[in-house]
């Protein structure tokens, strides 16, 4: 996998929309916090475009994205929120001088797409809070993204946890939102599981949605594939009048329970409060054990 170079002081950030629509005055926490660490930052067009739900057009969305891309001065695109419509833009985009030029993209959510795409394509991304969050995260999420960003060490120590599956593995780190995931199964940005260690989180979702897309990572030979599973934050789920029966990570412990796998779960990421950056693509040791879990990225 290729690993864009991290920032030094000076370089200069985009922020953008590739989904939902930013039209609040929000962004000046997430300003303030590049500028502490020395960095420029670039507002982009799609900022305060409202097309409905979008940030403007599909057309519009993947000009702003293809501009920061383009530009040789913008070292890393820090995409402001998720919600849903990269999906929309994906194919619009053009990745020729990227490829030349790589450089990071940074969000989660929606903004999986990209990471799966960039994945097949063989290029690390960073899976990390975005400006809309930045006011009211973490202190740890917000260190870990720069850490992320200026390639300093980054390792995690996990609280035990009573459904942790215990073991260990090494192999290279995908997944992301899992409802976006299983949408880009049968597509070009669908990622390959085989050897990796998979992340996945969730928002808002029914339980019984959460079980269907399970089944379907097993049902497309995901599972068996994999070397194992760090499970975020599964955030405000939904059920039924008649109950499913079983939480979101009970749903995960029952569909994987025939896989010998480690398994980590409540890992700091994702929807929650205290979400760290993952470098998706990176290689990473996974650890399970009575003491809880640690993820080391190589």
């Amino acid at each position: 996998m290729i690993t864009p170079a991290y920032l030094q002081k000076g370089d200069t950030v985009a922020i953008v929309s590739t989904a939902r629509k930013n039209i609040d005055d929000n962004l000046k926490p997430s300003i303030d916090l590049l500028h502490s660490w020395g960095l420029e930052v670039v507002i982009g067009s799609t900022i305060g475009l409202d097309y409905n739900q979008l940030a403007g057009t599909d057309e519009q969305r993947a000009a702003d994205f293809q501009q920061q891309m383009d530009n040789p001065n913008i070292k890393a695109i820090w995409c402001v929120r998720g919600g849903y419509g990269t999906v929309r833009m994906i194919d619009l985009l053009d990745f020729t001088k990227f490829k030349q030029h790589p450089k990071w993209i940074v969000g989660f959510s929606d903004v999986t797409v990209l990471h799966n795409h960039l994945n097949t394509m063989g290029f690390k991304s960073i899976h990390g809070t975005m400006p809309v969050s930045i006011a009211t995260t973490a202190p740890e999420s917000k260190a870990s993204l720069k850490s992320a960003l200026f390639g300093e060490p980054i390792s995690y120590k996990i609280n035990p946890f009573p459904m942790n599956r215990f073991g260990k593995a090494t192999g290279e780190l995908v997944g992301g939102n899992l409802s976006i995931l299983n949408s880009l199964f049968g597509s070009k940005s669908a990622i390959d599981c085989t050897d990796k260690i998979l992340f996945i989180e969730d928002l808002d979702e029914y339980l019984y949605h959460i079980d269907r897309m399970m089944m379907n990572l097993k049902r497309n030979g995901c599972l068996e594939s994999i070397k194992g599973i760090i499970v975020g934050g599964m955030t405000k789920m939904k059920d039924n009048d008649i109950p499913w029966g079983k939480n979101a990570n009970e749903i995960v412990q029952d569909i994987t329970q025939k896989y010998n796998i480690p398994i980590l779960y409540n890992f700091p990421a994702g929807h929650v409060h205290d979400n760290r950056a993952l470098i998706m693509g990176n290689t990473v040791s996974l650890e399970v054990n009575e003491n809880g879990g640690t993820v080391v990225f190589e």
